[in-house]
C-alpha cells in the first residue's frame, strides 16, 4: 500500500480534526476515542486507558521478534493565532507542537503496515499521553507497557521545522537534553518604599541571583560540554510604593550528559544559598527532574537510516542535537532504539516549535507515515542481537 491522495486527503482530515480539537496533558479522552476509532476501522485490536489516556494497538503476523512505534498526542496551554480555518476550538489549548501530525503518521503508518505482506513479527503502536507535560512516557511504563506488550526496539519521530520537508535527521547517540524544573522562592521583609533600610528586599536579591545564575555554565562547566540554564520567569511585589515580601524566578536547566545535570543542579543550589545569605533573605530552591537525556542506540540508528533507504526517503547526520527535552527519552533509556527528525520545512520567524502560529505541514505525512512503516520492517527484519541502550 501507498499514499495515494485519497490517502493522503484522508490523513490531512484526520490531522486537522485533531488540530481543531486539541486536548493538554493527561486530558487526552476525545483523541484516545478519535483513535481508537480509526483503529477499529482498520480492523486493529488496542487496548485503551495504558498510563492514563494512553493506546496501544498490536499488529502481529507469525512469530518473530517485536518492534514499538510511538507517537504522542498532547496539545499545549497555547492560545492559537495561525487564524486558519482549522484552528484551535479551544480558547487557549492548541498543538503547537505538531503532535496531532504525529498522532496521524501512526495511525497513517498502521493502515501501511496492515496491508503489507512483507514483514512477520509483531508491531505495537504506542499512542502516548502528557509529552509535554512530562510524565505521560513513565506513566505507560508504570502501568507494565514493556511487560504487557514486549517490543525489542522502540522508535519514534519529531517534526522539526528548518529541515527541508520530508528529511529525515538521524543522530547517533544523544539527541535532546535532559530537562530540570527551577522553582525559587526568595523570603524578604517588606516594608516601605521610602524606607528600605527596614527591609530585606528580595527583588535586588532576586537581580543579583539572576545574573550569577548564568555563571553556573560560563564559569563551572567544561566549555566543550553542552549545558544550559534560563531562568524564564519573575515574579514579585503588587505596588509600585512597597519592597515586597517575597520574589519567585523560575526556570530550566539542560543538558546531554546525566553528570553534566549533577554538575547544573549542585552550581544552582550554592549559587541560591550564597546569594540569599549574602542579601538577608531566605531562600527555597526546588529543582524537579524532568525528561533524562534522550540517546539513540547505536543499532537504533543504523536502523533508522536504513529504513530511510527503504523508502527512499532522503536521510541526514550532519546537524546539532537540541538542548530541549523529549519525554520519549523514558522509552529509551528502557529499550534501544532511536529518535528522528523529519522535515517540517522552511520556518519564519514567530512559526518555531511552541509557537502560537505553528502548524504541522500536512504535506509531509506520506513521509513521516512511510518511514514509520518503515523502521518496523526494518527492525523486524535485523537479524543482529538487541543488546541494550548501549549508553
Amino acid at each position: 500500500m501507498r499514499i495515494d491522495d485519497d490517502l493522503q486527503r484522508n490523513l490531512t482530515r484526520w490531522r486537522r480534526h485533531l488540530h481543531q480539537n486539541p486536548e493538554l496533558s493527561f486530558e487526552e479522552h476525545e483523541t484516545s476515542a478519535f483513535v481508537c476509532e480509526k483503529l477499529a476501522e482498520m480492523g486493529v485490536s488496542f487496548v485503551a486507558g495504558v498510563g492514563k489516556t494512553g493506546v496501544v494497538a498490536t499488529l502481529s503476523r507469525g512469530s518473530g521478534p517485536s518492534v514499538g512505534l510511538r507517537a504522542d498526542m498532547d496539545a499545549l496551554p497555547i492560545h492559537e493565532t495561525t487564524n486558519l480555518p482549522y484552528a484551535s476550538r479551544r480558547e487557549g489549548v492548541m498543538h503547537a507542537c505538531g503532535h496531532d501530525g504525529h498522532t496521524t503518521s501512526l495511525l497513517g503508518a498502521a493502515l501501511l503496515l496492515k496491508a503489507d505482506p512483507s514483514w512477520a513479527g509483531t508491531i505495537h503502536l504506542v499512542f502516548q499521553p502528557a509529552e509535554e507535560k512530562i510524565g505521560g512516557s513513565l506513566s505507560m511504563i508504570n502501568d507494565g507497557l514493556f511487560s504487557r506488550f514486549p517490543m525489542d526496539r522502540v522508535f519514534a519521530f519529531h517534526n522539526w521545522p528548518g529541515l527541508e520537508a520530508g528529511t529525515v535527521m538521524v543522530h547517533s547517540g544523544p539527541v535532546m537534553a535532559s530537562a530540570t524544573r527551577i522553582d525559587i522562592t526568595l523570603h524578604g521583609h517588606a516594608a516601605h518604599a521610602a524606607m528600605p533600610h527596614l527591609s530585606r528586599d528580595p527583588i535586588v536579591a532576586a537581580g543579583h541571583l539572576l545574573i550569577a545564575l548564568q555563571t553556573v555554565v560560563s564559569r563551572n562547566m567544561d566549555p566543550f560540554k553542552s549545558a544550559v540554564v534560563s531562568i524564564g520567569m519573575m515574579q514579585a511585589g503588587h505596588v509600585i510604593n512597597q519592597i515586597a515580601q517575597s520574589a519567585t524566578l523560575g526556570g530550566t536547566l539542560r543538558a546531554h550528559d546525566e553528570h553534566v545535570r549533577d554538575q547544573l543542579e549542585e552550581g544552582v543550589r550554592r549559587i541560591v544559598e550564597g546569594v540569599a545569605q549574602t542579601y538577608g533573605v531566605e531562600a527555597e530552591c526546588r529543582l524537579t527532574r524532568g525528561s533524562t537525556v534522550t540517546v539513540n542506540s547505536a543499532d537504533g540508528t543504523r536502523i533508522a537510516v536504513d529504513a530511510c533507504h527503504m523508502a527512499g526517503i532522503p536521510v541526514r547526520d550532519d546537524l546539532d542535537p537540541s538542548m530541549a527535552g523529549e519525554d520519549f527519552s523514558w522509552f529509551l533509556k528502557n529499550k534501544p532504539g532511536a529518535l528522528v527528525w523529519i522535515g517540517n520545512g522552511p520556518v519564519s520567524p514567530g512559526r518555531e516549535l511552541h509557537s502560537s502560529s505553528y502548524d504541522f505541514n500536512d504535506e509531509i505525512l506520506p513521509a513521516s507515515c512511510t518511514w514509520l512503516a518503515s523502521v518496523a520492517k526494518a527492525s523486524l527484519r535485523d537479524q543482529a542481537p538487541v543488546k541494550g541502550s548501549e549508553r
